[in-house]
């Protein structure tokens, strides 16, 4: 079977369902999107509070595991991958965090140019509908009344995906107590971190359209696949792409035992995410060429950069015992369950129509750093990463980590054969920097859960443990108890033409191939300060104004805001009740 299309994309996940729908939109071009797994109609998928389920599920997401990590005692770390329409977005966590405003500008700077903060923020405008549930109004330039307002100036009214900040903090009032912690520590409160100010505590903002999951597929690929230049092939594994001369012409993918190509007029686009664009590069010969000298392929380009710079978010739960009897560790037997899905079913609101992450901070671990590099997910439940209560009794706990390591990782093919998983190794904590970020975070995170908005709440100190003190011993707990925020990104990264690691170009075209581009979060030059699902869509839709010669969104002139002191200072205030020992 020989066909041909206009545009071929590989992948429908976060970045993929974007350009299905945006490069179809006018009826002009066809477009065939191939995709490995299938339909993403499941309950467990579309109900919020399910999300610990798709992600450990084979029918949904990759298995993969990285290799065993030096710095983390030899650990291996799961790595799930979106393998169902939608991607990443349809397993992920379902919190919407953009970045921080340095993130693009350190992008441009490293090359990306035309990918700073001015010119993306219109495409994270463009790919959103926010709906904003807070009933006070708060002052200075993030106040929703201000000429500044977010809903003016920083957020979207018109796009697909549907993004809100959550419900106000209604559900409990251990959510508005992690906020009053964080400003009783001397930390801002922020009214919207996807605005004006992403430093500081406030509510967290999350991809939940009236109480179901707000994924790419929802949002983009339903209504594109109403017409009929748009051609989806589910259950299909991309193999490599068919290059000829420095070119590539099409795809060939198997699919129920047999093979195909699809051939495409304009280009190829490997939307397949940061493990599966570099491992369908290397096996199409475009990568290191030791790489794929030692995996048996040949080289059709050599690109040293393709699988390189690999870089990943990690995370622990800092967990503490809950005085009283207010948390979802009461919800977690089959009868409440059965409730909270009743109701979400019939209603779809309730606990069933959240991810349970309704405040969050960040911050910056020492003076002399401009931007935060620590996140707060904040939740009213003491659990272990399988979902399961941690103890018995009731608890909370915040899932905190790093956001900015220097640590680098790699994708790297060592079979031809396209069902053999690429190995993996992030390369976690293996600087002195990274050490340091980890105890700096401990410490902080300690302090600020001591505050007197916790006093009537908190009770004993379930994880680290008040014995984790010293630097040895936080070291050796972080090691031992660190996991994956399942972000990996950065390892087919944009740059400029004189950058030899770069794969991309500012315009996401693979260096050195025609007609062949990637547009998923592999292209990061460095990762943002963040969940990755809101940039990942935001590239897209900026990609694909790149991808069809339109004139790109006019550049904002929206400001943001860098704490004036940030080269002397920690944060703005002194904390209200320092730590022993810190």
């Amino acid at each position: 079977m020989k066909q041909t299309f206009d545009y071929i994309i590989v992948g429908a996940g976060s970045a993929g369902c974007v350009l299905a729908d945006r490069l179809s939109e006018s009826g002009e071009h066809s477009v065939l999107l191939l995709e490995a797994g299938g339909s993403d109609n499941n309950i467990l998928i579309r109900m919020p509070t399910a999300l610990s389920y798709p992600m450990n599920m084979p029918k949904f997401a990759w298995q993969f595991e990285s290799d065993p990590e030096p710095g983390l005692d030899g650990r291996q770390l799961h790595c799930p991958r979106g393998k169902v329409l939608g991607g990443g977005s349809s397993i992920n966590g379902m919190v919407y965090v953009r970045g921080h405003a340095c993130d693009f500008e350190q992008w441009e700077q490293q090359g990306a140019k035309g990918w700073s903060y001015a010119n993306c923020l219109p495409y994270f405008k463009r790919a959103e509908h926010w709906s904003d549930s807070s009933s006070q109004s708060q002052d200075g330039p993030n106040s929703p009344n201000s000429p500044n307002s977010p809903n003016v100036k920083y957020r979207g009214s018109q796009g697909p995906v549907g993004t809100n900040n959550g419900n106000g903090m209604s559900l409990n009032p251990l959510y508005q107590a992690f906020i009053d912690a964080g400003q009783e520590a001397g930390y801002p409160k922020t009214a919207d971190y996807n605005g004006y100010q992403q430093e500081g505590f406030g509510p967290m903002h999350m991809t939940v359209d009236g109480g179901v999951r707000a994924s790419t597929s929802r949002a983009y690929l339903d209504r594109a696949r109403e017409r009929s230049n748009l051609a989806l092939r589910t259950g299909v594994l991309t193999r490599r792409i068919l290059l000829n001369s420095g070119k590539a012409e099409g795809i060939e993918f198997e699919s129920s035992g047999a093979l195909y190509q699809a051939f495409a007029r304009r280009e190829v686009i490997l939307s397949a995410g940061s493990i599966g664009s570099p491992h369908l590069l290397q096996l199409s010969g475009i990568g290191p060429s030791d790489v794929l000298l030692n995996a048996g392929v040949e080289l059709e380009h050599e690109l040293p950069g393709v699988g390189e710079n690999l870089q990943d978010h990690l995370e622990v739960y800092f967990q503490y015992r809950c005085d009283k009897p207010i948390t979802l560790n009461s919800k977690l037997g089959l009868i409440s369950k059965g409730l909270i899905g009743t109701r979400w079913i019939l209603f779809k609101s309730g606990l069933g129509a959240t991810n349970h992450f309704e405040s969050c901070g960040f911050i910056r671990s020492r003076a002399g750093l401009k931007w935060p590099n620590i996140q707060y997910h904040f939740l009213p439940a003491a659990m272990r990463y399988d979902g399961r209560a941690a103890f018995n009794g009731h608890g909370f706990q915040v899932h905190v980590g790093p956001n900015k390591p220097e640590s680098r990782g790699r994708v790297w093919i060592e079979s031809p054969d396209p069902k053999i998983p690429p190995r993996i190794l992030f390369n976690y904590i293996s600087t002195e920097q990274d050490v340091q970020d980890w105890r700096d975070t401990i410490r902080l995170t300690r302090e600020i859960l001591n505050q007197p908005a916790l006093d009537e709440f908190r009770g004993e100190e379930i994880q680290p443990g008040a014995s984790v003190q010293s630097d040895e011993e936080i070291d050796a707990w972080v090691r031992a108890n660190v996991e994956s925020a399942y972000h990996p990104s950065c390892s087919c990264r944009m740059g400029d033409k004189d950058d030899p690691m770069a794969v991309v170009d500012p315009e996401c075209r693979v260096r050195g191939i025609e007609h062949l581009r990637v547009v998923d979060s592999s292209i990061f030059p460095t990762i943002t300060n963040g969940n990755l699902n809101a940039p990942t869509i935001m590239v897209a839709e900026r990609a694909a104004d790149l991808i069809l010669g339109k004139t790109p969104e006019v550049a904002s002139d929206a400001e943001f805001w860098v704490d004036p002191e940030w080269e002397s200072r920690q944060r703005p205030e002194p904390a209200t009740r320092p730590l022993a020992n810190h």
